[in-house]
């Protein structure tokens, strides 16, 4: 039984100047996201880069990117200009099976990068024939799916619940923690449940990562000086978005069911600035995407301006 049909989203803080420069900064954050994925995808699908398996990733990490802070950041600006945040119970639904999907569809996606860069370094011989076209189809389909697990997973917990009052969520989005500090029931089995599914989920692929990029150090010391700043150069990128993304994750979600006033500034991280930094990350310590930026936008650029003088 539920008698709760809203919430109220208490938000990050209640000074009204405070408020104001919080929207503001969250909207060039916004705006910078938007711009340098769009950008990196742009550059990636016009090029040549998009026959590559790493690019390959990178640009529907891009994609996840988008869509995976949508799922917040519009909503928490909104509220940072009303007096009222509220949110309904169907729409607090939604954004939590959202926020969770395209979550976990990113997570998966940078498992695939890693999982690529693995196999360029290790097994270069089998690289062609380990990361085909056909294989990465695989592995961005087996993202989508792991997104989906971990999701609805979370989305089932959730919406059995029952709530009966108060109605106040000390955060900014309707996340599983705050919700069950809500629930008129005992939720302590639950909190459990989550922490295996988020918790432990972002610990162990943690782990992974991390073993895996040592494997890759290990390896790249037989390499050139040459191939070993390439492999490096490469490898760092990944380290800094895994290390960045996964950190506050662990955070949030590894410990038992409770709500800390640090929670909003860690869940920032992963859903409004590793998206915004994203983009920054992998083309300005990458050569070859900095160069596919320059030849499609300044191709198009030519192409646009030659377009004016014939018509003139």
């Amino acid at each position: 039984m539920n008698n709760v049909t809203e919430f109220i989203l208490l938000g990050l803080s209640k000074n009204k100047k405070v408020q104001i420069l919080c929207f503001l900064f969250f909207l060039l954050c916004y705006l910078a996201i938007w711009l340098g994925n769009l950008i990196i995808m742009a550059s990636i699908t016009y090029s040549q880069l998009i026959n590559q398996p790493m690019y390959f990733f990178l640009n529907y990490l891009a994609l996840s990117d988008l869509l995976y802070t949508s799922t917040v950041t519009p909503k928490l600006m909104t509220d940072l200009l009303t007096g009222k945040k509220v949110i309904s119970y169907h729409n607090r639904m939604t954004q939590l099976f959202t926020t969770h999907f395209f979550g976990g569809v990113e997570v998966c996606i940078i498992t695939g990068m890693a999982y690529d860069r693995y196999v360029a370094i290790c097994k270069p011989l089998h690289y062609a024939i380990l990361m085909s076209r056909q294989r990465c189809n695989s592995i961005l389909g087996a993202s989508c799916a792991g997104g989906f697990l971990h999701s609805i997973g979370l989305f089932l917990l959730a919406i059995f619940l029952p709530f009966c009052g108060p109605n106040e969520i000390d955060h900014y989005f309707c996340d599983v923690y705050p919700l069950l500090k809500l629930a008129c029931t005992d939720t302590h089995k639950i909190g459990f449940l989550v922490i295996a599914n988020s918790g432990l989920m972002g610990l162990g692929i943690f782990v992974v990562l991390m073993a895996s990029y040592f494997m890759i150090l290990c390896n790249v010391r037989a390499y050139s000086a040459e191939n070993r700043r390439k492999a490096l150069s490469t490898c760092s990128s990944h380290i800094t978005v895994v290390i960045l993304f996964f950190a506050p994750v662990i955070f949030v979600y590894i410990r038992p069911a409770t709500t800390l006033p640090e929670d909003k500034v860690f869940t920032l991280f992963y859903t409004i600035i590793v998206p915004m930094l994203n983009p920054l990350i992998y083309t300005l310590r990458n050569t070859e995407m900095k160069n596919a930026v320059r030849k499609v936008w300044y191709f198009h650029l030519l192409s646009k301006f030659k377009f004016k003088i014939i018509l003139k």
